[in-house]
């Protein structure tokens, strides 16, 4: 296998794997937002649209960003592999 490792050496800062369960509940969020906005509105030339990170804080999400691992460290082997 050609690319059976990473090669970016970038991984996340939290023990979660990913971020989607987040994301999901933002983008849920979001939409339940814009759909009361379009009941609501009477006049669609003033309508103004939610942003996602109008409705959603970013500092809930499950990980706290990424990091450029150091590749002299025993750790950065294990990591590298997929």
């Amino acid at each position: 296998m050609s690319r059976s490792y990473r090669h970016t050496p970038v991984i996340g800062n939290a023990c979660a794997a990913s971020d989607k369960p987040g994301k999901k509940i933002a983008n849920s969020t979001l939409r339940t937002h814009v759909r009361q906005a379009l009941r609501t509105c009477h006049d669609f030339d003033s309508l103004v649209l939610p942003l996602l990170r109008e409705v959603s804080n970013v500092w809930s999400f499950p990980k706290d960003g990424k990091h450029r691992m150091n590749p002299e460290s025993s750790y950065f082997r294990k990591c590298m592999r997929k």
